[in-house]
């Protein structure tokens, strides 16, 4: 079986989820609960996010550990360039290798201030992410070179982008330095996914590039994350979500419906693997998964 691969329905699609750190013990129990209702879905991986600029980097390492030890799971650990030195960030590296996490998920990571600010590199740290990825690869040949590597890129160009030739080179980059696989930001039309895959392969990029489906049914705060990374919301979408704010229980059916319909577009179009951003939501997770005919396996979960 490929490392980039796990077992699946027949004729069913391969999901990861993405997770994000608990901030409170409430959220701690929330996230929890998610990850058990959502182990039998036998996800290809599951990933857990830092805040920014490393916000939540102990929580985060933390819960990675957690779901190594006390799960089927296979976790992904996020690693960023953010407010550490490169010996710092190596170590984290080496620490989850010791806990049985093999998959690393390489960013350069948003600054202290948040996404949307000027990233400055930290002093004695990584650069950024194709820095980071050659850090790893280099480290104790008996341990870089067995990671498995995720990183992130953008379907529509993103506010601090230098145009498509810049960003499919550094894609490019990213993957001759050692990546093996990239996650795309979220995106809502089957055409922005791909047409940047048809650049990214004409580009040289030959890695696989996994759709980022965004399960929020939060709409203001979906504008908000949009602006900032420069997501487009179509037309259609704001209709669905108008007049929805006081209505929780429709705006998680309209999201479900939603991720559910662009992951059949992209599957009519070859697409065999999605990548959820689910904050932590383990019922709008279930839903999509569902509507796209993937069912819980129990003795994923035993």
């Amino acid at each position: 079986m490929s490392p980039l691969s796990s077992p699946r329905q027949a004729g069913a699609p391969s999901v990861s989820f993405e997770f994000f750190p608990p901030k409170s013990e409430a959220m701690a129990i929330r996230l929890w609960e998610t990850v058990e209702r959502l182990e039998p879905m036998a996800p290809n991986f599951v990933s857990v996010t830092y805040g920014a600029g490393g916000s939540t980097r102990e929580r985060t390492h933390d819960t990675v550990r957690r779901i190594a030890q006390q799960t089927h799971l296979r976790p992904a650990g996020h690693l960023t360039c953010v407010g550490a030195t490169k010996n710092e960030v190596l170590s984290v590296a080496e620490d989850y290798w010791q806990a049985g996490v093999k998959h690393i998920v390489a960013l350069r990571g948003d600054p202290p201030t948040g996404m949307g600010e000027v990233f400055e590199q930290h002093p004695g740290g990584f650069r950024d992410s194709i820095d980071l990825i050659e850090g790893i690869r280099e480290h104790r040949p008996d341990l870089g070179k067995c990671f498995e590597i995720s990183v992130s890129c953008y379907p529509e160009l993103h506010p601090e982008s230098r145009g498509w030739d810049a960003e499919i080179a550094f894609l490019k980059a990213k993957q001759d330095a050692g990546a093996d696989r990239a996650i795309t930001q979220f995106f809502f039309e089957p055409e922005i996914y791909l047409n940047f895959l048809e650049k990214a392969r004409a580009g040289g990029v030959t890695m696989p590039i996994v759709p980022g489906i965004m399960l929020q049914p939060n709409f203001n705060g979906l504008k908000r994350i949009s602006k900032l990374c420069g997501a487009s919301l179509p037309n259609w979408l704001h209709e669905l979500y108008e007049g929805l704010d006081e209505d929780n229980e429709t705006r998680e059916l309209v999201t479900a419906n939603v991720a559910a319909d662009l992951c059949r577009k992209l599957s009519d179009e070859g697409v065999s693997d999605f990548h959820f951003y689910t904050l932590n939501r383990a019922g709008l997770a279930l839903s999509t998964c569902r509507l796209l005919g993937l069912k819980p396996n129990p003795a994923e979960a035993a």
